[in-house]
Order: structure tokens, then C-alpha cells, then sequence
């Protein structure tokens, strides 16, 4: 295995790694930020609930009407879209970024250029890798969306068909007591349905085909321009780190530096490209969240509209708060975990190399 594609591979393998590790701390408030970007709410209806708009329901909330487990809906299917990702991202932005490199010292030889990568170059490269990583994890992310927000959805199901039997009971001339108060219990005692990766799977199908495991992949791929500003941000301010490092006498950034990077690359990202976002879970989520069909989305186009047209601005930028506090944290320290990750990799690789060299030079003695 050639230099560049040992260090592509730690890179996958550190990526992966430091991925599940921030998806597993951060999670909880990964489930409730999902829960209020798709939490659908009129112009009206927040003027008169101000105090649920924009934030919507927090941890708190979701433990005492679900316990612990409602924070980790969806986390089984949620680590292995966060290991592939991860681990597909980093892997071809190494493989990329090495070309891009290589590229950047032919040209100097060349007298063009200083030999160092620009910006609009790491640009292009995260550009390319998260647009390959899009189109292959997305399904995953459907499903896990999907999850996160079943509750939700049964939740508002119920609650429509509670207001449906005391409408029809206040319509009804002489309404039958007993019969309404039984019919409220009945719904009352309907708890919600298993709800596992298969089914949601299946759900998904049932609805939009395999098409439906693609929903939301126009702004999800508009997004990679997310990580390619995080990484344009978190490289530029790597180098300049190293080299401060180095005029200190210092071989490398220590790991609170790296965090640091890590947390401001992901919130100059985050700010800037998370109205799509919201878009992209409102798309991924079951559509009976709500029972208005002005709520219902046809595509990315529609969507935007009517979130426009029915919730105003705002509904854009719906628990933001909360995804700023989430993805800053996971990407410091999934940052932070990587940078480890791929120096041990290297020393192992290293290693194995040594090992391999000698075992080759004992046989051939």
C-alpha cells in the first residue's frame, strides 16, 4: 500500500471513529433539534404560542413524555450513517486533497504558484467528497430522520383525531355522553406502534418507492457547500496553527487547539447553510406531522414556498439554538478524536511497514 493511500485510509478509519463518538455524546440534542425543524406551526398559531416558537420542545420535555429512550430514537441506524459518512467523507477528501497537493507542487516546479493548496482548491475537494458521501448515505439518513420524529408524528395523528370525535360531538344535536367518553378512553389507551428501522424502511417504500430513500437530496447536496466552508475555515486555521506551533518549537497543535478549530470551522458552517437544513428534515420526515395539507411537501421548491408563505421567515430557522450547541460540540470533538485517531493509525501502519520489511529481509537471508 502506497504512502497516500495509507494516510487516505487512517483518515477513514479516524474519521469513522471520532464520528460515532460525537454521534453517541450528542445525540440527544441531535433528536430534538430534528423534532423542531419539522415541528409545523401558522403565522396565527404562533402568536398565540409564542412561548413553543421557534425553540419547540426540548430534552426536558421529550424525557417526561418518553423517558430516556425517546432522546436516542433512531441511534442504531444513526451510528452506522455516522460511521459510513464519516468514514466515506474523510476517505475521499484525503484521496482528493493528496491530488490536490501533488497538483500544487507540480505547478511550483513548474515556477507557477508557492506549492501550496488556495482556497477555492479545498473548496472543490470537500465539495467533491460530500457530494460522493451524499448520494451514497442519504437513505440512511431518511430512515433515521424518520425516527426521530415518529413520536412527533403519532403524537399529532392522535391529537386530530381527538379534536375529530368533540367536533362531531359538539355538532351532534343530542350527544351520547357515555359513547364520547368511551371513544376518548379508547384513544386515550392507543399507545404508539414499534417503530424500528425495518418498518420505517418499509414505510418509506410504501410511500415514494425507492425513490422515497432519496427525499431531500437537492438541498442536502446544496449542503456540501456546509463542510466544504468548514474545511476551507478549519485548514486555513490548521496551517496558520502549525506554523505558530512551530515558531514555539512545538512539533504540532495540541488537542484543545485542534478542538477550538474544530468548534469554529462547524459554527461559521452551521449559521450560514442552515435554513436547508431545516428544509431537508422537513422533506425526510413523515408528512402527517401535520393534517394541513399547506404542510405537506411535494419537493424542495414547494417546500420553501410554502414555509415562506404560511410560517414566515422564522420557520427556517427553527431550533437553531439548539443545532448550533449540537453540531459545533460534535464536530469539535469529532475533530479532536480524528487528529488522535489518525496519528495512531499512522504509528500502527508505520510499524506494520518496519514489520514487514524485516520479516522480508529475514526470508530473503
Amino acid at each position: 500500500m502506497t504512502s497516500s493511500a495509507s494516510n487516505s485510509v487512517a483518515n477513514g478509519l479516524a474519521g469513522a471513529g471520532g464520528g460515532i463518538i460525537a454521534q453517541i455524546v450528542t445525540y440527544p440534542l441531535q433528536t430534538v433539534n430534528t423534532r423542531q425543524q419539522t415541528e409545523r406551526m401558522s403565522r396565527r398559531k404562533k402568536t398565540e404560542n409564542m412561548g413553543d416558537y421557534p425553540g419547540g420542545r426540548g430534552n426536558a420535555d421529550v424525557i417526561r413524555t418518553e423517558g430516556w429512550g425517546g432522546l436516542y430514537s433512531g441511534l442504531k441506524p444513526s451510528l452506522v450513517g455516522t460511521a459510513a459518512s464519516q468514514g466515506i467523507y474523510y476517505y475521499f477528501y484525503q484521496v482528493f486533497k493528496n491530488r490536490a497537493e501533488a497538483i500544487a507542487a507540480a505547478r511550483k516546479i513548474k515556477g507557477r504558484g508557492d506549492g501550496t493548496v488556495g482556497m477555492l482548491s479545498w473548496l472543490i475537494v470537500a465539495a467533491i467528497a460530500g457530494s460522493l458521501n451524499v448520494l451514497l448515505t442519504n437513505p440512511i439518513w431518511v430512515l433515521v430522520t424518520r425516527m426521530q420524529t415518529h413520536t412527533q408524528a403519532e403524537r399529532k395523528i392522535m391529537e386530530m383525531k381527538r379534536e375529530a370525535i368533540i367536533r362531531d360531538a359538539a355538532e351532534t344535536i343530542l350527544p351520547d355522553q357515555r359513547t364520547f367518553e368511551d371513544n376518548l378512553a379508547e384513544l386515550d389507551s392507543m399507545k404508539p406502534k414499534p417503530y424500528g428501522t425495518f418498518h420505517a424502511a418499509q414505510e418509506v417504500y410504501c410511500e415514494a418507492g425507492i425513490r422515497g430513500f432519496w427525499k431531500g437530496i437537492i438541498p442536502t447536496l446544496i449542503m456540501v457547500c456546509n463542510p466544504s466552508i468548514q474545511f476551507m475555515i478549519y485548514e486555513t486555521s490548521l496551517k496558520k496553527a502549525k506554523h505558530s506551533a512551530n515558531r514555539r518549537g512545538l512539533e504540532n497543535v495540541t488537542m484543545l487547539e485542534v478542538f477550538l478549530l474544530g468548534a469554529l470551522a462547524k459554527l461559521g458552517a452551521t449559521v450560514s447553510t442552515y435554513p436547508l437544513l431545516v428544509v431537508k428534515s422537513r422533506l425526510q420526515a413523515k408528512q402527517e406531522i401535520s393534517g394541513n395539507i399547506k404542510h405537506r411537501y411535494t419537493g424542495t421548491l414547494d417546500a420553501i414556498i410554502k414555509m415562506i408563505r404560511y410560517e414566515g421567515l422564522p420557520s427556517f430557522y427553527k431550533g437553531m439554538s439548539t443545532k448550533i450547541v449540537q453540531s459545533v460540540f460534535a464536530a469539535a470533538l469529532l475533530f479532536m478524536v480524528k487528529e488522535e485517531l489518525v496519528k495512531m493509525f499512522t504509528i500502527l501502519i508505520g510499524r506494520s511497514k518496519k514489520f514487514m520489511l524485516r520479516k522480508n529481509k529475514l526470508v530473503c537471508d
